[in-house]
């Protein structure tokens, strides 16, 4: 594989139990217990993925996400002992592809960092961003741009065109949370006005029409307080 993991965790132990992990499945690690040190190596190295605590001696693992953001795309997943959806939803707002409580399955750890690197490689593939320009595949969900067509398990989707701007530009920006105030500005072109419950109405209509349980959605989920996501 070759491929350089970040771990930073101020916790010694679980830091190399990680790396003992990643060792054996042939990575590359670099290893540190806090956020400065981590950053140098980010800025030095040619890092392919990182995997970060939250609870850091001289920065949040949530600040120090943000800071890897300003000029890196590779996978970053977040290592928390916190299990509320706020913590959650912070750290895939602050641009985080995953993350796993404490305690956990080291091997689990390793299969989600295999499937990060395999998005990640496969997205960027210059081949892969032309044709993904044109159309998103996710989890029996098809769209495409070109022939303003969108299906789900083979079964054809008829769409309004607000409708498809909606589920597209939701696709297009896979694995992100989307406010309504967002939604609203790109597929309509306008300011958003507070108390605007277009976004909702349309929403729940394309749920409708994809047939979606509007509590249990498989594809456009509500984050609630915070607006709409297609999940990786």
């Amino acid at each position: 594989m070759g491929e350089d993991i970040l771990i930073v965790d101020d916790e010694k132990e679980i830091a190399d139990l990680i790396e003992v992990y990643l060792n054996n499945e042939g990575y590359t690690v670099h290893k540190f217990y806090n956020a400065e040190e981590a950053l140098n190596c980010v800025n030095s190295s040619d890092i392919s993925l990182a995997i970060l605590d939250v609870m850091l001696p001289d920065m949040d693992g949530f600040t120090l996400c943000q800071k890897i953001r300003e000029s890196n795309l590779f996978p970053i997943i977040m290592l928390t002992a916190k299990v509320e959806d706020m913590d959650k939803i912070t750290g895939l707002m602050l641009g985080a592809d995953d993350y796993i409580t404490k305690p956990f399955n080291p091997l689990e750890l390793m299969a989600r960092v295999r499937t990060q690197l395999r998005r990640y490689t496969k997205y960027n593939n210059p081949e892969y961003l032309i044709k993904a320009a044109e159309e998103f595949d996710i989890r029996g969900l098809h769209i495409s741009r070109k022939s303003r067509k969108c299906t789900v398990n083979g079964s054809e989707v008829t769409l309004t065109p607000i409708e498809f701007n909606i589920l597209w530009y939701l696709c297009k920006k896979q694995g992100c949370v989307v406010s309504s105030e967002e939604l609203f500005e790109a597929v309509w072109g306008e300011k958003y006005m507070d108390n605007n419950n277009t976004v909702m109405s349309h929403i729940a209509r394309l749920r409708e029409k994809m047939k979606e349980p509007a509590r249990k959605p498989k594809f456009v989920k509500t984050v609630w307080g915070v607006g709409y996501t297609i999940e990786n």
